[in-house]
């Protein structure tokens, strides 16, 4: 295994079901093709059993460390960051990774959802929901935090809680709602900052690829593919994908090809 490796996360991460644990070495297998790197596999997949966030949480802890650690070795070498992940949850060891080596960089965030809330307020106890306000700093996860709200932008969230609202209302994250021009509106939101994509697949509109959560109005292919043009020219300090459970319309390679511009 090298530090450059592309890192591939297969634990638990508050699952609904083993899908994602079974599909992210497809979507590993993509990214490696596409850059010419190896993979480094992280954690052990276990039979989903959906509970409350803090089981779930303390369930996937020693997987989501040891992620943790490969994310700094990469980051240490001064190599992009690029992770095939199960659930967007494994943003919760990456991103606290990304800020310590580079506490300027921006995290953008490609969801169908927010994951700002946290635990006084989920109305579902889901881990998931509040994977974004951890490294926030909004509640505690015990893998750290370090992303100043000012850093963080939210990409195609659409199904979105009024407690969520009320936060993004007052401009933390950054909102960039879907809709005509959403590339030219991201490039101005970041501005000339490095970037961190973290992209979860359910932001694409059901069907495109296979995913637990189908939101309807989501962006397409080429969506991202022109998002991912317009940051390309930044300081792409890494990319991560998760909430992939297999292909459908589209392929893990097709996939990868929309973002292949951010990739070095």
């Amino acid at each position: 295994m090298s530090a450059s490796d592309i890192l591939c996360y297969v634990g638990p991460a508050g699952d609904h079901n083993d899908r994602a644990m079974a599909a992210s070495p497809e979507l590993a297998r993509a990214f490696a093709e596409a850059t010419g790197r190896g993979v480094r596999t992280v954690g052990t997949p276990v039979p989903a059993e959906p509970t409350a966030w803090d089981v779930e949480l303390d369930r996937a802890r020693a997987d989501l460390t040891t992620m943790a650690r490969a994310a700094h070795e990469v980051l240490a070498t001064g190599q992009q960051l690029v992770a095939a992940n199960t659930r967007c949850v494994v943003a919760l060891a990456t991103i606290p990774a990304v800020l310590r080596h580079r506490p300027e960089t921006v995290v953008v965030w490609f969801d169908a959802h927010a994951d700002i809330h946290v635990p006084d307020s989920t109305p579902t106890g889901f881990l998931g929901g509040m994977a974004y306000s951890g490294p926030l700093g909004w509640w505690d996860s015990g893998l750290g935090a370090g992303l100043p709200d000012s850093q963080a932008v939210l990409v195609g969230a659409r199904d979105v809680d009024p407690a969520e609202v009320t936060r993004l209302e007052q401009g933390s994250p950054a909102w960039v709602a879907s809709g005509p021009g959403l590339a030219q509106r991201l490039a101005e939101t970041v501005g000339d900052r490095p970037v961190f994509v973290h992209i979860d697949c359910d932001v694409l509109e059901p069907g495109i690829v296979a995913t637990d959560y189908r939101v309807a109005d989501g962006l397409t292919l080429d969506d991202v593919a022109a998002c991912a043009s317009a940051l390309s020219g930044l300081d792409v300090v890494g990319l991560e994908i998760g909430e992939f459970e297999g292909p459908a319309a589209h392929t893990a390679d097709d996939l990868i090809r929309a973002v292949s511009p951010l990739l070095r």
